[in-house]
This record gives C-alpha cells, sequence and structure tokens, in this order.
C-alpha cells in the first residue's frame, strides 16, 4: 500500500515539475535569486529603496498603487525610509479633499495614489497576481521554498523584449519572449541608464527590473517577514510540545508496558 502511495506521488510530482518546465519554456522566465525567497528570507532594504525609484520615476507615469499607504515606506523589513523622507515623498502627489473641497498634498498616512487609465492595471497586488513557473498550481513544497515566481514574471516581462513591432487595428504592439501571446501592447518602460541610482548600483535595464519587482513584491506582501518569524516560532513551539508530549506518554505508560 504505501509503495503504491509512494509511486503515485512520485508521478504527481514528475507531471507537475514536466508541466512547470513547459510553461517555462514556453515563456522564457527564469529563476532569479531574490533575498526574500525562501523560509528565511528578508527584504534586501536598499533594493526595495532603488525599485521604490524605479517606480516612481518610470512606473507611476502609467500605473498606480492604490492599496499601499504611504507611511509603509517607513516600516522595518521594508524600504525604511526616515520619517521626513516618507513626508517629502507623500507630498509630491495631489489629493481630493472632500473637506476641503479642493487638492492638498498627499500626506504619509493617504494612499498612493491610483492612475486613471483604465488599460493601465494597478501594481498593489501585481506581484501576487502574477504567476510564474513556480505557480499558483505548483507543487506546495515549490511555493514554500521559492515562492509563486511573480516577481520573476515581473522582471521576464521588463526585459522580454525584443525590439520588434507591429500594428493592428490601430494599436502598436511590442514582441516580448515572456508574455503568453508573445505580443504585448505596453512599450518597453526601461532602458540602460534610465535612473540614476545614489549607491551607484547597477542600472542596465536587468537590475532595474529585479529592483521594482522586489518592492512590488513587497507592495504585494509587506508583512512577510513577520509572518515568517511568526511560522518559525509555532514550528519551534510544536516540535517543543511534540517532545513533551512524548516523553509524558511513556512516563505514563512505562508501568504497563509488558504487562498482561
Amino acid at each position: 500500500m504505501f509503495r503504491k502511495i509512494a509511486i503515485t506521488a512520485a508521478s504527481l510530482l514528475a507531471l507537475s515539475g514536466g508541466a512547470a518546465m513547459a510553461a517555462e519554456g514556453a515563456v522564457h522566465i527564469e529563476d532569479v535569486a531574490f533575498s526574500f525567497e525562501g523560509p528565511f528570507g528578508t527584504y534586501d532594504e536598499h533594493q526595495l529603496q532603488r525599485g521604490l525609484q524605479v517606480y516612481t520615476e518610470v512606473c507611476s507615469a502609467c500605473h498606480g498603487m492604490k492599496l499601499v499607504p504611504i507611511r509603509s515606506l517607513a516600516d522595518e523589513g521594508g524600504p525604511h525610509l526616515p520619517e521626513d523622507q516618507v513626508r517629502a515623498y507623500a507630498a509630491q502627489f495631489d489629493i481630493f479633499d472632500a473637506e476641503l473641497d479642493d487638492t492638498r498634498p498627499r500626506k504619509e498616512t493617504d494612499f498612493f495614489p491610483p492612475h486613471n487609465d483604465p488599460n493601465a492595471p494597478d501594481l498593489s497586488l501585481m506581484a501576487k497576481a502574477r504567476a510564474g513557473f513556480h505557480g499558483p498550481y505548483g507543487t506546495g513544497i515549490n511555493q514554500f521554498f521559492q515562492g509563486i515566481g511573480g516577481p520573476e514574471y515581473i522582471v521576464a516581462i521588463l526585459d522580454g523584449y525584443t525590439g520588434e513591432e507591429k500594428e493592428e487595428a490601430g494599436t502598436v504592439y511590442y514582441e516580448n519572449h515572456a508574455f503568453s501571446t508573445g505580443w504585448i501592447s505596453m512599450a518597453p518602460p526601461l532602458f540602460d541608464e534610465q535612473v540614476e541610482f545614489a549607491d551607484g548600483s547597477p542600472n542596465d535595464v536587468k537590475h532595474m527590473a529585479e529592483d521594482v519587482a522586489a518592492f512590488l513584491m513587497w507592495a504585494a506582501e509587506p508583512k512577510m517577514m513577520a509572518r515568517k518569524q511568526a511560522g518559525f516560532v509555532a514550528v519551534l513551539f510544536l516540535g517543543l510540545l511534540s517532545v513533551l508530549l512524548y516523553l509524558t506518554n511513556k512516563r505514563i505508560w512505562a508501568p504497563h508496558k509488558g504487562k498482561h
């Protein structure tokens, strides 16, 4: 019986792996060694700050993040900006205030501004909504150690343009080997040396794509580190409890073992 179960499980894992490899080959999504992956991974504070810069200077022209509070930029485990910088960042954007019946600069308690273009998706949950080669239908153990592949998908899209374009029904499409149909209506948003980083980090398309993908993962999962820590503590507690229950069971039944 156990042998049949083991063979069935192995077959299912092989089929899942083959399907994942086939999907990966179809859209050319490659793995990226993000610091936050794995059960003990953490966000890279400096990478998130660079990603915020790329989002602000490039992505925010067409996309919003209406579900992300600006104050969270100061949180530990995130970009961890100083409070004065968060206030200055928020003040760059206007918001309509019903009490004033007029616009005012945003405060850190407000959310990132949305975008009015219905064809430009909001990026608040993009890294969770878009799955790459790890899921969401992959094996649970893959998702536990490597995530669902959303950030990898974002990197692949941003770095997947070939330079070819075509026009259909008045719409220009750009060839992108990471998009499902191979052609996407979004023009290439990134090009080399488009953004200058204060820390001198590489600013080619590949590295900028990884930085903004990491930032969008944090935007979608700002409490990931806290959840991992809570999960680790829970596993330790359950392990200790199991040992105590085992020893208690042995102590209770030791006098009766061997008796008939």
